[in-house]
């Protein structure tokens, strides 16, 4: 598995516990003030999920700055109809 299937899987993962912990951070709403752990208990997960997205985001403009070029750009290029 190369680096970049692990980066998406942990984005998904943390994907769920941050849902979770903001459903029970609601659930302790419904009970009175909630402690302050429970309050920030999603604020971890949400900037791991920042880092892990921002670098899925930024990823094809890492791959193509790599390449040198746009893999589909010769491709479309020679398939086009010439017009007279």
């Amino acid at each position: 598995m190369n680096w970049n299937h692990w980066m998406r899987q942990i984005h998904r993962w943390l994907s769920v516990v941050f849902t979770l912990t903001v459903v029970a951070n609601f659930a302790a709403m419904t009970q009175g003030p909630p402690p302050p752990w429970v309050t920030y208990s999603p604020l971890p997960p949400l900037f791991l999920m920042l880092a892990t997205g921002l670098y899925l985001f930024a990823l094809p403009y890492i791959s193509r700055r790599n390449v040198g070029r746009r893999p589909d750009a010769s491709a479309a290029a020679s398939s086009r109809p010439k017009v007279r």
